[in-house]
């Protein structure tokens, strides 16, 4: 069975593979990783809405990010680290029906798990801090 922490690993594959490499076409680069996996629908549809989401409101995205990571310019950051944390920045202030909470903690555990224990932590120190910024309760997600 897929679960949501597998869904968002794949999103952040995505995401990086799209950040290093952007292709003309997004479908395109969909429908490529999803060549070798077998997988629901809807397990496609929730990362493509994921990634989709991210790259519309990069923008925005990393703007926050430049905001909160004073000292740290963007593009030095890791790739991983980077989109971890556009994912979680983006469900937290765009997808409503996820509790920031959920969003931080699989951002910390997918880092920690590909990259390390420091990764976890810049991830968690980043994300805590645009979390005090949201206006919505931390562990409840919208009807």
């Amino acid at each position: 069975m897929t679960t949501r922490r597998d869904l968002r690993e794949w999103a952040v594959q995505l995401l990086f593979q799209i950040d290093l490499n952007r292709p003309d076409d997004r479908e395109v680069a969909f429908a490529g990783f999803w060549a070798d996996k077998k997988v629901s629908q809807e397990s496609t549809r929730f990362t493509e809405e994921l990634v989709t989401g991210v790259i519309d409101h990069q923008e925005e995205i990393d703007r926050k990010l430049s905001d909160i990571a004073q000292h740290w310019d963007i593009g030095r950051m890791g790739v991983l680290d980077r989109n971890v944390i556009r994912l979680a920045i983006y469900e937290m202030c765009y997808r409503k029906d996820i509790p920031p909470v959920v969003s931080i903690n699989e951002a910390v555990d997918i880092a920690k798990y590909f990259s390390s224990t420091e990764s976890g932590r810049f991830v968690n120190g980043i994300l805590d801090r645009i979390h005090r910024d949201l206006e919505r309760p931390s562990r409840k997600a919208a009807p």
